[in-house]
């Protein structure tokens, strides 16, 4: 994380006044790892921060809305016991660089997302854009982005039903690639913040790959900034997918889900750890102590921030029971995933990373999650 010519903050996409909140919310300057925390939760693909407003004016409630906002997913009663979970999201600018993987990472999210919620994928649906086909470099992300979409659903067994393309000028720079993913659970069964009591002491599981250094600083330089021409090669790495990974890990959580061993269940996407642990323990209206040592790594000497803010694919982050731990581990052991006790969760609200016996992030973990700047 070299200092250039611009304070470390703006190279991460923070602006001066939210520099200043940070300082405010804190009270004190903060170090470059808790800045790198700030800026992924803080960015426009996390925080929703530019859109919030409008995204508020939709309607979320109804007799059959059973999850709305707030969850990983949201679902809706369809009767007979059943659930119907959806999720869409964009990953336009990973695909606008490397448009296999931008896309195929992007379907292998959403799926877990709808893991998370304990529902098994059984649908994807895709809306497109991309500019005239005339020009070679949309020719080429067409294809890329097609293929990355395929190559990974069929990979897991999840077909692409539907969706919609159109071409226009416009998106010849910033093409959009939209990724929906659908999914069934009993109604009663679904992973819910209502649906799940989740105790002081239990533990946090991250199971499935190894943390690399791919995708870091993708949800704040990459997903939620807008591409110019000449600025490729100071984008952060693309994610890389692994969907064979990528089909145990649905096979071995919604195990888990129906055998009940789970207190909280969350996948891995924009911000990494960062993510999924502040908002595992504001869920849970408590604290954690993370321990990085305990993040199972595939590169050496990676510093906390790259630990933190990593988007490497195929990871989940399970809440489990002291007493369940052994049963949990047995079921990434048999699916053959690799599984670490990471964190804590603890009284109050501060999210605590320690790198050994060293704190290298103190910050409260609802400021990371809930009090991102809004902006009308």
């Amino acid at each position: 994380m070299a200092v250039g010519k611009e304070p470390l903050h703006r190279q991460l996409g923070l602006h001066d006044d939210e520099l200043g909140r940070i300082r405010d919310t804190l009270g004190r300057e903060p170090n470059r790892t808790e800045l790198a925390m700030y800026a992924a939760m803080w960015s426009e693909h996390c925080s929703y921060k530019s859109s919030k407003a409008h995204l508020r004016t939709l309607p979320t409630e109804g007799a059959a809305v059973l999850v709305g906002p707030g969850q990983d997913a949201g679902a809706v009663d369809v009767g007979e016991g059943l659930a119907v979970v959806f999720k869409m999201e964009s990953h336009s600018h990973p695909s606008a660089i490397e448009p296999y993987q931008g896309a195929a990472t992007g379907v292998g999210g959403i799926v877990r997302d709808i893991i998370s919620m304990g529902a098994r994928p059984v649908a994807l649906l895709d809306p497109l854009r991309f500019g005239p086909l005339t020009e070679p470099r949309n020719r080429y992300l067409l294809a890329g982005v097609v293929a990355g979409i395929g190559g990974y659903g069929n990979c897991i067994g999840v077909p692409t039903v539907g969706g919609e393309i159109h071409f226009a000028a416009p998106h010849s720079a910033n093409p959009a690639v939209n990724v929906m993913c659908v999914g069934i659970a009993p109604a009663d069964r679904l992973v819910t913040t209502e649906s799940l009591a989740v105790h002081e002491g239990s533990v946090m599981v991250l199971y499935g790959a190894a943390t690399g250094r791919d995708g870091i600083g993708g949800v704040s330089v990459l997903a939620s900034a807008t591409l110019d021409e000449g600025s490729l090669d100071s984008r952060p790495s693309v994610q890389i997918g692994d969907p064979f990974a990528g089909k145990l890990l649905i096979e071995a959580s919604l195990e888990m889900v129906e055998r009940g061993l789970l207190e909280g269940l969350q996948d891995l996407g924009g911000a990494g750890l960062s993510c999924a642990v502040s908002e595992s323990a504001v869920r849970a209206g408590m604290g954690a102590v993370l321990q990085l040592d305990s993040v199972p790594l595939r590169e050496p000497g990676m510093e906390p921030f790259e630990i933190l803010t990593s988007e490497s694919q195929e990871r989940m982050l399970a809440i489990v029971s002291r007493d369940r731990l052994a049963q949990v581990q047995e079921v990434c052991d048999r699916w053959g995933l690799a599984s670490s006790t990471i964190a804590t969760l603890v009284p109050g609200r501060t999210l605590e990373v320690k790198a050994g016996n060293q704190v290298v992030a103190e910050v409260p973990a609802p400021s990371l999650v809930d009090e991102a700047p809004v902006y009308q």
